[in-house]
C-alpha cells in the first residue's frame, strides 16, 4: 500500500518551517504549510463527494494552490487532470466528455463559459481557481479543516491523467499510477543527488509532466526548496539565480539565458545542475552554454507515457547531442519500426521502453493502448540508437522520417548539421510532398544574425558533412521557429505552411 504521497512525506524535513516554496512576492510556504494546505484542499474534495478513482480536471494559471490540489488529489485517491490553459473550447468539449470529470477548475476568468461547456458535456461542478490563491476552489478550501489522514492505495491505483498532444489523431490521456510517479520521482532524486540543502529553479509550467512530476515530485521526494515562478521571465530569472542551486528548463529557457550580457560564470558559479527536457537541445548550444559559464547541460529523455527514461550521468560525461543512458531500473531497447526486431547496437530503429515508470495505458482507448505495447515494452515512437557506451540518441519522431528517393532521412541529424554552422541559431527540417522524389527536403532557420539570407552559402556549407540525398533542397528563413509551451518545434504547422513548395506554379 503506497500513495504516492505518503512516499513523499516520508521525505519532508523534521523541521516543518523549511521552506517548500518562495513565491515571486517573497512569501514561504513551508513544509507544515504543504501538509496543511494539501490537507484543506483533501477534505474539500471529499466534501464536494470527489470519490478515489474520480477525475478533477484543471485548466487554471499556474499557482501553488494548483500543486496543493494536485497533492490534495493523491491524499484522496481521486485522479489529477492538468489541462494546457492554451486549449480552446473544442478541445476542452472532448477532454470533458471524454475524462468525465467529477470537478472542473478553472480560471475564474473563463467561468462564464467553462460552465456552458460544462453543461453541455455533462460535467456537474465547476468552481475557479485564480494565480495568487483567488477563485471559488481556494475559498472553500480555505473553510476547511487542515488535518487529513490520506487514505491507503496500491501502486497501480491511478494518480493523474495527461493528456498527449494529439498531433495524428485526437488526443489521448495517459494513465500514470502511484507506482509510476513514485519510482521516477526517488530514481531521479538519487540519480541528479538531489537533498534537503538544495533549491530548485521552477519556471516551468505545471499541466505537464516536465513541471508537474519531475520538477515538484524530485523537490518533495529530497525535502528540499524551490524558487516558485508563475512563468519563465529572464529577469525574474536572473535576480532567482543567486538563490538557486539547480534549474530545470526546456531549451528556449537556455537560449533566451545565453543573449543576455548579464548571464555569466559568475552569475552561476555556486549552480550546482542545469536541466535540459521536453525538446532536443542542440549540441551548439549545449557548448555554448559550457564555453559562457562552466557548467555542462544535463539532458535527459522522457515522454508523458513513461516520465523520465535515460538521463545523461551527474558524474560522467554528458554527451551534447545524447539523451544519455537508461535510468535505473528502466529498460530501453532499440526495434524494426515494422517487425518489432530488436536491432542491434547502432542502428537506427524505434525506441521501445519497459520498467515501473511506464503508464498504466490510454484512457477508455485498451485497443489503442494494447497497439502501443510489444510485450512489457511501449512503443515510443521515437527513432533513436544505442551506441557503443550505452547513451541514446533520438533521431526524430517516427512520422517526422522523410523518405526521399527511397532514401530515409532522419531530420535530427540535417538539424544538427545546419546548427553547428555560425550562421544559424537554430533550424527544423522537414518533408513535403515532391512530384519526383515522393518527399522533399525543407530546411526552415533562424539566423544567428537577423536578415541573413543566402541559402546557397549554407547549402554549400552542408557539402561536406551530409551525403547528397541529405541535403535540403530548399532552405527558408524565418524569425521564429512555431513551438508548443514546452519548446518543442511543431512540425505539423510547418509542413502545412510549406506543403505547396515543391507543386508546379
Amino acid at each position: 500500500m503506497s500513495n504516492l504521497y505518503t512516499l513523499l512525506q516520508t521525505r519532508f524535513p523534521e523541521d516543518g518551517s523549511h521552506a517548500f516554496a518562495t513565491l515571486r512576492d517573497g512569501t514561504v510556504i513551508s513544509y507544515a504549510g504543504v501538509e496543511e494546505a494539501s490537507a484543506r484542499y483533501a477534505n474539500l474534495l471529499v466534501l464536494l463527494e470527489v470519490q478515489p478513482g474520480d477525475r478533477v480536471a484543471i485548466q487554471a494559471p499556474k499557482s501553488i494552490d494548483m500543486l496543493m490540489l494536485y497533492l490534495g488529489c493523491l491524499r484522496t485517491g481521486a485522479v489529477f487532470l492538468p489541462l494546457n490553459p492554451a486549449y480552446t473550447a473544442g478541445e476542452l468539449d472532448y477532454f470533458m466528455r471524454d475524462s468525465q470529470p467529477a470537478l472542473f477548475v478553472c480560471d475564474p476568468a473563463q467561468e462564464e463559459s467553462i460552465r456552458a461547456l460544462a453543461n453541455a458535456a455533462g460535467v456537474g461542478r465547476v468552481e475557479t481557481l485564480g494565480d495568487a490563491g483567488s477563485g471559488t476552489l481556494a475559498a472553500l478550501a480555505g473553510k476547511c479543516e487542515a488535518d487529513f489522514a490520506t487514505i491507503n492505495c496500491d501502486d497501480d491505483n491511478l494518480a493523474a491523467i495527461l493528456y498527449t498532444s494529439g498531433t495524428t489523431g485526437r488526443s489521448k490521456g495517459a494513465m500514470l499510477s502511484h507506482g509510476n510517479l513514485a519510482s521516477n520521482a526517488f530514481t531521479l532524486r538519487d540519480y541528479w543527488r538531489f537533498n534537503s540543502d538544495d533549491t530548485l529553479l521552477h519556471a516551468l509550467p505545471i499541466f505537464h509532466t516536465h513541471g508537474l512530476f519531475v520538477a515538484t515530485n524530485v523537490t518533495l521526494a529530497s525535502g528540499a526548496s524551490m524558487i516558485f515562478h508563475s512563468a519563465f521571465d529572464v529577469e525574474d530569472v536572473l535576480e532567482a539565480l543567486p538563490r538557486a542551486t539547480a534549474m530545470m528548463g526546456v531549451p528556449t529557457f537556455y537560449i533566451r539565458l545565453l543573449k543576455e550580457p548579464r548571464f555569466t560564470e559568475e552569475l552561476v558559479a555556486h549552480m550546482r545542475l542545469f536541466i535540459s527536457g521536453s525538446a532536443p537541445l542542440s549540441a551548439d548550444i549545449h557548448r555554448a552554454f559550457s564555453e559562457r559559464t562552466g557548467h555542462s547541460i544535463l539532458e535527459r529523455y522522457g515522454m508523458t507515457e513513461t516520465n523520465m527514461n535515460t538521463s545523461n550521468p551527474y558524474d560522467g560525461d554528458r554527451i551534447a547531442g545524447t539523451v544519455g543512458l537508461p535510468l535505473p531500473g528502466v529498460s530501453i531497447r532499440i526495434a524494426d519500426p515494422e517487425t518489432g526486431v530488436v536491432l542491434p547496437q547502432g542502428e537506427i530503429g524505434v525506441i521501445e521502453i519497459a520498467g515501473p515508470n511506464v503508464f498504466q495505458g490510454y484512457w477508455q482507448m485498451p485497443e489503442k493502448t494494447a497497439a502501443e505495447f510489444r510485450g512489457d515494452y511501449f512503443i515510443s515512437g521515437d527513432l533513436g540508437l544505442i551506441d557503443a557506451r550505452g547513451y541514446v540518441s533520438i533521431v526524430g519522431r517516427a512520422k517526422d522520417l522523410i523518405i526521399s528517393g527511397g532514401y530515409n532521412i532522419y531530420p535530427a541529424e540535417v538539424e544538427n548539421a545546419l546548427d553547428e554552422l555560425s550562421q544559424v541559431r537554430e533550424s527544423a527540417v522537414i518533408g513535403v510532398p515532391h512530384p519526383d522524389m515522393g518527399e522533399g527536403i525543407i530546411a526552415v532557420v533562424v539566423p544567428a544574425v537577423s536578415g541573413f539570407s543566402d541559402g546557397a552559402a549554407l547549402k554549400a556549407a552542408l557539402a561536406d558533412s551530409l551525403a547528397r540525398f541529405k541535403q535540403p533542397r530548399v532552405i527558408a528563413f524565418v524569425e521564429e521557429l512555431p513551438k508548443n509551451t514546452m519548446g518543442k518545434v511543431q512540425k505539423t504547422v510547418l509542413r502545412e505552411e510549406f506543403a505547396t513548395t515543391f507543386e508546379p506554379h
